[in-house]
């Protein structure tokens, strides 16, 4: 059994627990159920510069705690000082040690779109996003059939959501309708080795037509990363784990957005 198996097993214990505890129509009482999303699709697609998805994240399975110092709403503001594109929310428990909770708090002082992020397999977990205040979701190729794709997507749209599919290979583009799905996540971590690769993100670029926004994923910590994926046609990136090593959030963000900013001569 690989590791994502083991935590999809894992979040379909969750779902049902989430089921006996919620139903769909208690989430549209919600306070945010009702709030117009964010779009970040339109936010980055308008941009000239690569576009950041500024991740919230405690922890990984590949490398335990990433932060010790860990107050979400101080990490929040600052990627919000620091007018990032959209801030990325882990709320899985059991493997990154995150919470529904911090996307809810979040929500209230947000100033740009939220993703919730975190293996989506059902559309309970869909609503639940939207009452908590998230501006997008993340589903993951590996995880969902075509079908679940699919419906999982058109619920996230029919509340307003935005969806950012992520998908590490490229055997998994046969699952995706591109009319119905813009923004693509490419991760450049082997789901199996947890290598990094960022050749992943070139390799499946070319692949993509000029109305999907690309977003480069893991292993960019470097302002030679940001030029590699700009050139490989990347529209935005999502980074973590490099801003969450930081003592200086602000500062190391602001070092990331410099390696972001349009160059004379040089394509996004």
């Amino acid at each position: 059994m690989n590791f994502l198996t083991e935590i999809l097993n894992t979040k379909r214990g969750e779902v049902a627990k989430l089921k006996n505890r919620f139903s769909i129509n208690s989430f549209k009482d919600m306070k945010f159920f009702h709030t117009q999303s964010l779009s970040f699709y339109n936010n980055a697609k308008n941009s000239k510069d690569i576009s950041i998805i500024a991740e919230i994240k405690k922890a990984s399975p590949s490398k335990g705690i990433i932060r010790e110092d860990f107050n979400y709403i101080d990490i929040a503001k600052s990627y919000f000082n620091r007018s990032v594109n959209g801030v990325s929310i882990l709320t899985d428990k059991n493997y990154f040690q995150g919470n529904i909770n911090y996307l809810y708090e979040i929500a209230k002082i947000k100033q740009a779109p939220l993703l919730r992020k975190d293996f989506i397999i059902d559309a309970i977990q869909v609503y639940e996003a939207k009452a908590n205040g998230a501006d997008l979701i993340l589903l993951i190729c590996e995880a969902l059939s075509k079908e679940q794709i699919r419906d999982l997507t058109g619920i996230a749209n029919e509340l307003g959501l935005e969806v950012l599919l992520e998908l590490h290979s490229l055997n998994q583009l046969e699952k995706i309708d591109f009319e119905l799905n813009k923004i693509i996540g490419v991760n450049n971590r082997n789901l199996e080795s947890f290598n990094v690769d960022l050749s992943v993100t070139q390799n499946i670029s070319g692949y993509l037509s000029d109305d999907i926004l690309l977003v480069s994923e893991s292993g960019l910590s470097r302002k030679e990363d940001i030029d590699y994926i700009r050139n490989a046609g990347a529209d935005a990136i999502l980074v973590g784990e490099h801003l969450m090593k930081s003592d200086n959030i602000e500062n190391k963000l602001a070092e990331l957005k410099s390696w972001c900013a349009e160059k004379p001569g040089q394509p996004k």
